[in-house]
């Protein structure tokens, strides 16, 4: 597939349903973000490896996960396991230049993959931080909304911690994507998603 023949097999799926997520994966190509053996499958729709049994995550699920985050415009978005900076990249372009977009990520050579990924855009509001001893980035905190991209073994509460009240966290757990809204501090509201695989989240 070319990335045309990957978006349109998103949206006839209806996959892919917000405009300026589309628009993300119009203008912020997965082909920057992929080792360079893999930059003829990078727009086909399963995960590829991107070194140090880590992946860059499938399209379909990034679309998925981007549509139950819904960002918006001027948010401020942490990006927890940014890997290659794909996600951090589609969240920039969507948040824009009044948000910003914080991508952690634990593997040294990942954080500094991740980081010339992004030269290659200019104008967006991202960086990627190696990630400390506690998850997360509570320098930043708190967050609109919290995107994670690999898989735990519960809800962090940490990273609860460093949401907005109101705020959105997506994050898989085990073999599901939960959808978690910060209704108040002591009240969340969960929705599960079973059917997906994802590396685990290592904190």
């Amino acid at each position: 597939m070319n990335k045309q023949e990957l978006i349109d097999f998103l949206l006839q799926n209806n996959i892919l349903k917000t405009k300026s997520i589309i628009n993300a994966f119009l203008e912020v190509d997965r082909k920057d973000f992929v080792l360079e053996e893999n930059i003829s499958e990078a727009y086909n729709d399963y995960p590829l490896d991107i070194g140090f049994n880590q992946t860059i995550s499938q399209p379909s699920t990034v679309a998925f996960m981007l549509e139950l985050l819904q960002p918006r415009q001027g948010e401020r978005i942490l990006d927890v396991g940014s890997g290659s900076g794909w996600t951090s990249a589609l969240l920039g372009h969507i948040v824009g230049k009044e948000g910003e977009v914080i991508g952690v990520e634990i593997i040294k050579d990942l954080v500094l993959f991740g980081r010339a990924n992004l030269e290659k855009y200019e104008d967006l509001n991202v960086k990627i931080y190696q990630a400390g001893e506690t998850l997360g980035f509570k320098e930043k905190a708190p967050f609109d909304k919290i995107l994670v991209s690999a898989g735990a073994k519960d809800i962090p509460e940490e990273l609860i911690k460093q949401l907005k009240v109101q705020g959105v966290m997506v994050i898989p757990i085990f073999d599901s994507i939960f959808r978690i809204y910060k209704k108040s501090k002591r009240q969340l509201e969960k929705e599960k998603i079973p059917g997906f695989m994802f590396v685990p989240l290592i904190y």
